[in-house]
């Protein structure tokens, strides 16, 4: 994480806004290919795009931004104790470009709380960012590390077209410079993480 006048960086500065944001993100159900995500801003502006690449034994999402230009790749790690999926730079996967790892921040829990450790945290023994969700999972805060710093909020939003339809919205507010293209990608993993029903496997 980058630090520049008290500013959240993580994927790139160029998604930091000076004043707070709120996002909408729709997961859009497909009849043949699966389901992806789009991301729009208060106007109902394209933020990002989100393509779900299934496989038989993980999972990867593309995220696009601006030109349709591949700006992250986030990746589930198959067979984990906790539930690994991993952010990379562009369209790679390879380790070099590793931006993020997030899991569950416990094998056993009522409620899917995540730890999320920036690429340079080898040891991983204290998070640099967690998620915490409600008993219903239908809002989740994002805090700074182990602190009680709020940086962001989701609440998912049910309605009738959700329900019969397939198609869930959430609504993202982020506090002012923190990066939202990191956010976004926090609150998809946790849809797939959630929506898959991913639990414990058989590897740490």
């Amino acid at each position: 994480m980058e630090g520049d006048n008290n500013k959240t960086i993580v994927i790139g500065p160029q998604f930091c806004s000076p004043q707070p944001l709120q996002l909408f993100i729709n997961k859009k159900i497909y009849c043949f290919s699966g389901h992806g995500y789009e991301v729009k801003d208060d106007n109902g502006n394209m933020v990002f795009t989100i393509e779900n690449l299934l496989g038989f034994f993980r999972r990867k999402l593309i995220i696009f931004y601006a030109a349709n230009a591949p700006s992250l790749t986030l990746k589930s790690k198959h067979f984990t104790w906790h539930s690994r999926w991993e952010c990379f730079k562009g369209d790679s996967t390879d380790e070099k470009d590793l931006i993020f790892s997030a899991k569950n921040s416990s094998m056993f829990q009522f409620r899917r709380n995540l730890d999320i450790f920036l690429a340079n945290n080898i040891s991983q023994q204290v998070c640099d960012f967690r998620m915490k969700t409600s008993y219903r999972e239908s809002n989740c805060d994002i805090f700074a590390g182990q602190s009680s710093t709020l940086i962001a909020q989701m609440d998912k939003k049910y309605t009738t077209g959700s329900v019969f339809r397939g198609r869930d919205k959430y609504m993202v507010k982020l506090n002012s410079n923190v990066d939202h293209a990191f956010i976004v990608s926090l609150i998809v993993i946790l849809e797939e993480i959630a929506s898959s029903g991913q639990g414990s496997s058989t590897h740490p």
